[in-house]
């Protein structure tokens, strides 16, 4: 059996090496490394595969959620709701801007952002909701969008994990990410579209809204040495652009090699009533296949126990964003925080990526249920 990783990028490459060289010596050939032609026709392309107005490439996905909110105009002492059990970048940013952030619970199936704990934490200086799509599918993004509607709020969709992902709309199937006013998403290298460096991007349908951030990401210029607005300096380079056209021409091959590794690992542990495997709402694209653990089972045990049997594995995440020194408030009660608060305790993620096996799938299970049994 080939070694077990948590994420196989040197596995995904060595199947597109040959398209990747073309594509990167097409740029070095070129010397068009910002803003070249590989950049203009990748933005092209994922509007076209997600069926949006505009797609806005930038640096990075933290970039991308912060450039998405100063294209809102949001301003100091704005409050914007977002979900406690997620990755720090989604609170980072609103602290960054001077935005106040307010944290929710998350629902304790799918772990996305509770609807009813929005609703419950909007004030008056409410502005915005960032709904995470966790772990590669999407939040309940027809009651956000109602709740927005209701207070006149904006929504920013958090994509970094669900690219390629679809919801089941009233108003029909749509992609993660084209749902709300405006959302971002990260191309590090190990999400499902992932380059070989940083990378990020901006989606909306607004045209207003899209030419604000595309001054922004570029020193808030239109046109050269003319600074309109306030930017930052964050694009994608030509390299990883290209590296992402390869990619995106894989993506739904990739999510579907995903989903049947998920499938599989769903099978072998059917009968261990001490697992909850992931629910799945739509089309999720498994960014990370999480298990939840019943209390019984010493999480951190099984952790130590795989990786005695180099098994890799990950706990996303072992601390709420509310007990996090950065972003402790005296604002917050832990009993509006239950279910974060267990999940810290109860998750884990096995290796999900596009290169995984069935002899590999077969050990990984059999190991987790010889210890839990």
């Amino acid at each position: 059996m080939k070694k077990i990783q948590m994420v196989d990028l040197k596995g995904q490459y060595k199947k597109i090496k040959d398209q990747v060289s073309i594509a990167m010596n097409e740029v070095l050939d070129s010397a068009a490394y910002i803003n070249g032609p590989e950049v203009i026709k990748f933005q092209e392309e994922l509007e076209s595969f997600l069926g949006v107005k505009h797609v806005i490439p930038c640096a990075n996905g933290t970039d991308a959620l912060q450039i998405a909110m100063m294209g809102l105009g949001l301003k100091p002492g704005d409050e914007v709701i977002t979900a406690d059990f997620t990755f720090a970048a989604t609170v980072e940013v609103i602290a960054l801007l001077g935005l106040t952030p307010v944290l929710v619970d998350v629902n304790p199936d799918d772990f996305n952002i509770d609807v009813s704990a929005i609703e419950n934490a909007i004030t008056a200086k409410t502005k915005a909701i960032v709904p995470v799509h966790l772990f590669g599918q999407c939040a309940n993004m027809d009651a956000v969008m109602e709740l927005a509607e209701k207070y006149n709020l904006f929504v920013i969709e958090d994509n970094a994990q669900a690219i390629g992902a679809t919801y089941a709309s009233k108003d029909g199937e749509k992609k993660a990410g084209t749902i709300g006013h405006v959302a971002s998403t990260s191309f590090f290298p190990s999400k499902n579209l992932g380059c070989y460096g940083d990378g990020g991007a901006i989606f909306t349908n607004d045209d207003e809204l899209a030419h604000a951030i595309r001054g922004i990401v570029n020193h808030g210029m239109y046109k050269r040495y003319h600074h309109d607005v306030v930017g930052v300096n964050s694009r994608l380079d030509s390299v990883q652009a290209a590296v992402l056209r390869v990619k995106l021409r894989n993506l739904t091959q990739y999510n579907s090699a995903r989903q049947l590794a998920a499938d599989k690992y769903d099978a072998a542990f059917v009968n261990c009533d001490k697992i909850t495997t992931p629910v799945r709402n739509d089309n999720h694209v498994f960014h990370q296949y999480t298990l939840k653990l019943d209390k019984s089972v010493n999480r951190d045990a099984l952790v130590e126990y795989l990786n005695d049997n180099d098994i890799p594995c990950g706990v996303y995440y072992p601390i709420p964003l509310h007990k996090q020194k950065a972003y402790a408030d005296e604002r917050y009660n832990e009993k509006d925080f239950t279910v974060t608060n267990n999940l810290v305790k109860q998750v884990i993620s096995l290796p999900m990526h596009t290169e995984l096996d069935d002899e590999q799938i077969e050990f990984i299970t059999t190991k987790i249920i010889e210890f839990i049994a």
